[in-house]
């Protein structure tokens, strides 16, 4: 089921609206799907997906936002759910969206969890975080500063809110280093983060590598979770995620190795065909960028 916030309740204090919607994936377990374009003063670098799950003992909130101002509509947002604070952030990888927020929930009191990996890399890449963002945000990057995860760990780290059993899995390298997901066992929900993009086309980038990213794709695959929360996109099955974003990833490292193995260069490796992913959005902007960051990682492979 899918429902769209009460148009007061997406008016930002700057008096530009947001579009958040609220997409109830199974009881007590939410998708906040933000927009699926660039970063901007109107979405707040909110352009991704973040997961809610409201215990009887406070929320735990998957990705914070992408910064200061859109954590705080985040919050608005969670307030027409439940009037439980919200307790844990867990920040899933190091692209903006799933860290600069933190600034605001510390704030508020919650504890922050990334994966040690996560964090090293939100601070080789924050000042670019932060230059890029004040491009795209101008001032509605103001408030927002760079805060880090008070509790980390390597591999694995395991809690419980409210009765329930949270695990949080870093498998390695997906879209950026430190891609992390949760498994909620109790309601057969997984939250991917970026590892997982659906109804849009993945990002590889400077950042990324697909090959391990098809690795911790299948350790991720292995829970056989009825309900994924991904990074981009609306909730939705294995099914669906393998379709956007597994197959993706296998089909351009098949078609780069032809490419490279036929003696042919960075220059034409956009020219690979992708045709079979081009109904996802952004596939015209992503597609060749893709192609030549494979070949990168591939070249020597």
């Amino acid at each position: 089921m899918r429902f769209i916030l009460p148009l007061l309740s997406l008016i930002l204090l700057s008096g530009q609206a947001l579009g958040l919607e609220i997409q109830k994936v199974t009881e007590d377990v939410y998708a906040l799907v933000g927009e699926k374009k660039q970063r901007s003063a109107s979405n707040l670098a909110n352009n991704a997906t973040f997961g809610v799950v409201v215990t009887k003992e406070g929320i735990v909130l998957v990705d914070p936002g992408g910064s200061y101002k859109g954590a705080k509509v985040i919050h608005e947002t969670l307030k027409t759910i439940s009037d439980q604070p919200v307790k844990i952030v867990i920040n899933t990888g190091g692209q903006d969206h799933r860290w600069l927020g933190n600034s605001y929930w510390k704030e508020q009191g919650a504890q922050i969890i990334a994966s040690n990996a996560a964090v090293e890399d939100h601070k080789e890449r924050e000042s670019m975080h932060f230059t890029a963002l004040r491009n795209f945000l101008g001032s509605e990057l103001d408030g927002t500063e760079a805060v880090y995860a008070d509790t980390t760990f390597d591999t694995t780290y395991s809690f419980s809110l409210g009765g329930l059993a949270f695990e949080i899995h870093h498998k390695g390298q997906a879209h950026t280093p430190g891609d992390s997901f949760v498994w909620l066992k109790e309601k057969n929900t997984l939250f991917s983060g970026d590892i997982i993009y659906v109804e849009r086309l993945l990002g590889i980038g400077s950042m990324s590598h697909s090959g391990t990213w098809i690795d911790v794709f299948e350790a991720l695959a292995s829970f056989k979770p009825n309900h994924i929360i991904p990074g981009h996109g609306h909730a939705t099955s294995l099914k669906q995620a393998k379709a956007d974003t597994y197959n993706y990833l296998l089909n351009i490292r098949n078609k780069m190795r032809s490419h490279i193995d036929e003696g042919k260069d960075i220059i034409t490796a956009p020219k690979i065909d992708q045709s079979a992913f081009s109904h996802l959005e952004q596939f015209s902007s992503l597609a060749g960028r893709n192609a030549q960051q494979v070949f990168s990682e591939m070249e020597w492979e």
